[in-house]
Order: C-alpha cells, then structure tokens, then sequence
C-alpha cells in the first residue's frame, strides 16, 4: 500500500499541448532503467521514426504527441522505482502500476481513465524426451499491456513471451500498424492465444501417449504407480493453462463486443477472430482435464485389479499349503494309537494323500482363473 501512496502522489496528468516546456522523462539518468527497456520508439502513418529523440520513453511520447503517431514502450521485469518514472510521465493509475510490477495476475481488463490495461499469460510448451512424474510440461510468463491514446507501454515476466519478432512483423504491416495503439492490443493478443494453440497440439501428444501405456497389453511388466505420477503431473500442468486461458475469455469477449474508444472499430472485428481461437483452445483443455480424469480413473482401477489377482493368487496358495500344515499338525500331537502310526505303508500313504489333495486343490483353483 505505501508504494500506491508513493505512486499517487508522483503521478500527474502528463502534459499534451505541444509548447509545454515540462523536461521528458530521460532513462540515461537512471543507468537502471536501459536494462529495463528493451525497446522503445515513435510510429507513425504505420512507420517507425528514427530519431535519437526516441531512444528514451520521455523523449517519444513527447515527440508522438507533437508530431503525431504513438509511442510504443516496451519493458521486461522493472522494478518498483524503475517503472516509476515511466508510470509519472505517461499518467497510469498507481493500481495498474502495481500490478505490472509485481506481476502474478490473473488474465484481465480494466479501464483506468483513458487507459486500458490488459494482462494476457504467456505459455510455452517445455521439450522433453521422455514424460516423467516431475516433468515440467508448460512454462509460463505474463505480459501486461497500456493501450493509450497515443503511447502502447508493454511490460514482459518470465524468459519466455518475447515481443521482438512481433514487432518486427507489425513493421512490415504498416497499413494495420497505422491503426494505432488497438492494433498492437490485437496483434499481442492473437500471438498469445496461437501460442496457446501450440501448445494444446503438444500436450495432446503427451496425454495420447500416456493413455497408450495405461491401457497398452505391453505395459503390464511396467513397475506399478508410475503412470499415476506422470498422469498427476499432467493434469497440475493442464490445470496451469488452465489458469491462463479461462479467465482471458471475458476480456476478450469486452474487445470483441462492446465499442470503446481507445479501440479502432475496424481492429475490433480481429478480436472477434481471437477469441474464437481462444474458445476452441478453452474446449481443448477442459476436454484434457475430463480426459486425465478418465484416465487417473482407469489406472487407479487397473492397480486395484491387479491387487485383487495378487491377493487371490496369496489365496490360493495359502490353501494348497493348508493340507500339508494340517496332515502334520495332526500327527505331530504324538498321540500311542494313532492310525498307521506303525504301518510299514503308513508313511508314504500319507504324502501320497496329502500331494494328491494338494494337486487337486491346485486343478481347481487353475480352472476357477485364481492362480
């Protein structure tokens, strides 16, 4: 909360008119802040400016809002006092700034003032060679977006999600870039929720091959309990893009749906292509949810089984063993007249009988599926 304090009181309404002599916000007095930036710079008419007055998010916004076009910002993890600069100068709400900062949000959109900011979770599917019980299946991350009148300030977590060739790939559009801001809103979207596509292909590979060897003839000599570890696993991991893509379907359907000024009207007929792709990968990993269900089921049922047919078979032969245990118990109370006891044939009559009953306990057992 002291840092909402703090930020409240530096924040002010960022100058527009285009004489006004307030000194830009200059990152090369906070050698910090070039580790923060990753890239920053002026478009307009759907083209970069090159000019060393962008080189510094101060310096673009207040060369957009003279000449035209929009400032686009983009940061990877900044720290508290880093962003707070960035957060003064171009006037974003000390909620949002917080947010951005210390990332680990849910997937949302909310209107601060003139300012819509946006928090898309980035997934990446994670290689490997064999699925194991520890196996990191999906990596996430978290880009967060301020879509202004004239700026576009993007703020990347994580190692994965990076922005770079989605820029370069807008450069080459400049009729869609010349859009504005929204275009940008668009663009990072639809590159989250294909990645979110990607990803579902993969992890349908992993569940396919997990539920070949639950229910493969050739898996039965597999030490038991491995595939619920890995099944378990994979549903914590389904259960992660879970988080990412359920609660994206609202602010996706605002986008899509409902006018709002700071989104070109023409741009919001794309979102409407998003968040179909975002309800399909929606179907997807609810399917894969129900189907590790089904499918931690039937491996939890097949170890019951076979725990079954293991305590038949200890069943079984603790029977067969009963006869000799009893033959032997009964001549073992050492009794004077006992029958046979001094036969000469006694001896062998006896372990004849009790192989026999033995033998034929064995028969039984074997037709009845018990041994």
């Amino acid at each position: 909360m002291s840092m909402i304090r703090d930020l409240r009181a530096a924040v002010r309404p960022a100058p527009r008119e285009t004489g006004s002599t307030s000194a830009p916000y200059d990152t090369t007095r906070d050698p910090s802040m070039s580790t923060a930036v990753v890239d920053c710079a002026v478009y307009r008419d759907g083209a970069r400016v090159h000019d060393s007055d962008c080189l510094t998010p101060g310096g673009a916004i207040l060369k957009a809002r003279r000449d035209g076009g929009f400032a686009w910002i983009g940061l990877h993890e900044p720290t508290e006092s880093e962003f707070a600069g960035i957060a003064a100068e171009f006037g974003l709400h000390p909620l949002a700034v917080e947010d951005a900062v210390h990332a680990h949000q849910r997937p949302k959109l909310e209107r601060y003032d003139d300012t819509l900011f946006t928090v898309f979770k980035t997934i990446h599917y994670v290689e490997h060679a064999e699925l194991t019980a520890t196996s990191e299946v999906v990596e996430t991350g978290e880009v967060m977006c301020f879509t202004g009148r004239d700026f576009f300030i993007t703020v990347r977590h994580g190692g994965q999600g990076s922005l770079r060739a989605l820029r370069h790939r807008l450069q080459d559009d400049p009729e869609l870039l010349a859009k504005g801001p929204s275009a940008v809103l668009h663009a990072i979207a639809d590159h989250v929720v294909d990645g979110y596509l990607a990803v579902a292909d993969a992890m349908q590979d992993d569940i396919d091959e997990v539920e070949t060897d639950v229910f493969s003839q050739t898996g039965k000599g597999a030490p038991r309990g491995t595939d619920a570890g890995r099944i378990y696993q994979l549903k914590r991991e389904v259960l992660e893009f879970k988080r990412a893509v359920a609660p994206l379907q609202r602010p996706m359907q605002l986008l899509s749906e409902r006018p709002m000024r700071l989104v070109d009207p023409d741009i919001q007929k794309y979102f409407r292509d998003v968040a179909d792709h975002l309800a399909r990968v929606q179907e997807q990993v609810v399917g894969f949810d129900e189907l590790l269900n089904s499918i931690l089921q039937a491996n939890l049922a097949q170890a019951s089984v076979a725990q079954n047919e293991d305590m038949r078979k200890i069943t079984s032969w603790a029977a067969i063993i009963a006869v000799p245990t009893m033959v032997c118990g009964v001549y073992g109370m050492n009794f004077e007249h006992m029958p046979e006891l001094h036969w000469r044939f006694g001896y062998p009559l006896v372990l004849g009988v009790t192989v026999g009953a033995c033998f034929a306990i064995h028969r039984i057992l074997k037709r009845n599926g018990w041994l």
